[in-house]
């Protein structure tokens, strides 16, 4: 117990008190409160801080408390009993803690942009994409976090050909990150008259939502901006007028559009918020060396480039083709606990970066 407790090294947590101490600081001063975008953001910070420091010192005060039974410990059922207790709550607050070394990422603690296309397919595709996008709303609602859609284009008949939307949460994109790529589903199709197995794709891209401090120039030259009439659901004149945004980014070709908002002019700010938030994850690209990461929103929606399939007929299984976790049941994860490939796929991530720097070495 005494080698995990040291882990807290790892995580810096002197210099996360420090910089808590500094944010308790800012709070005190003039006029800090007047600035409420700035004190969002400070915020923000704070409760990420506060989470950390609070895990560690759970740790210290379970181990404490373990030191003690020890002292006190004559052989008898019940301090063995409560011993084991602490042992157990011990390694639980430590994967807990563990958790947040794994999102050590610059972007990790930032709110994610999510895009679910479906693939070629028809009908099924597009029912396939409106069950990723039902098992993320599942799982934001399960931590807490708000959802907003940005753009929605309804399947012909059913479901949905493409839709983005934000996730906003502690270290939403740290976790969301892991289902960039092409999700493959295996069933029964409900649409097949002759109920026979079909295999269906649609891809999921997240990038994160980046802060207004991060420099990112767009051009006036470089960027195309078309208005169309709204066709989603919305408020009193959301149908009526031109407020819907599409903005083409020239240089790139990146493609971003939002008919959320009421008015022309919010839709604009968003769509530029998510446009900036590409921009970024594109450079950050030119910099990595992991191919995975690199072309995960650039293969082909079908067979061979998938991350992970839900199998549910002829057995029931979903598998990440990139860690090799498996969970025996579909629907449970359908439903949104995706808590396990996330861990499994941060760990897989984080030896994958380790490989990579000894082998550069």
């Amino acid at each position: 117990m005494l080698s995990l407790l040291n882990c807290g090294g790892h995580f810096d947590i002197s210099k996360k008190k420090t910089r808590l101490k500094e944010v308790e600081n800012l709070e005190a001063m003039d006029g800090f409160w007047n600035d409420m975008e700035h004190v969002s953001k400070i915020q923000k910070e704070k409760a990420i801080l506060l989470k950390v420091v609070k895990s560690y010192q759970t740790l210290q005060d379970y181990y404490d408390e373990y030191e003690l039974h020890l002292e006190c410990f004559e052989g008898d059922d019940q301090t063995l009993a409560e011993i084991n207790t602490l042992c157990e709550q011990f390694e639980k607050s430590y994967q807990d803690m563990e958790q947040q070394l794994l999102l050590s990422g610059e972007l990790d603690p930032n709110n994610a942009i999510l895009a679910i296309n479906a693939g070629a397919g028809g009908t099924e595709s597009c029912d396939w994409a409106a069950m990723l996008y039902r098992m993320f709303i599942r799982w934001a609602e399960s931590k807490g976090f708000k959802v907003v859609t940005l753009d929605h284009q309804a399947g012909d008949s059913v479901g949905i050909k493409s839709i983005s939307f934000t996730i906003s949460g502690a270290y939403a994109y740290g976790l969301l990150k892991s289902e960039i790529g092409i999700h493959r589903l295996v069933r029964i199709s409900p649409f097949d008259s002759s109920a026979r197995r079909h295999t269906t794709f649609a891809s999921v891209y997240v990038s994160a939502e980046i802060d207004d401090d991060i420099e990112i120039e767009v051009k006036d030259k470089d960027l195309r901006i078309d208005v169309y009439r709204s066709s989603g659901a919305g408020g009193q004149s959301v149908n009526t007028t031109d407020s819907a945004v599409r903005m083409t980014h020239l240089p790139t070709g990146t493609v971003v559009t939002c008919q959320n908002e009421r008015s022309q002019v919010q839709n604009k700010l968003q769509a530029m918020k998510v446009l900036k938030s590409r921009l970024y994850d594109l450079e950050l690209q030119k910099k990595r060396e992991k191919a995975a990461l690199e072309e995960a929103g650039k293969k082909e929606i079908g067979w061979g480039s998938q991350i992970r399939s839900y199998v549910l007929h002829p057995y029931k299984m979903v598998k990440d083709h990139r860690t090799n976790f498996e969970s025996g049941n579909p629907e449970k994860i359908l439903d949104g606990d995706l808590d396990i490939f996330m861990d499994s796929y941060l760990r897989w991530n984080s030896q994958q970066s380790l490989s990579s720097t000894n082998e550069d070495e």
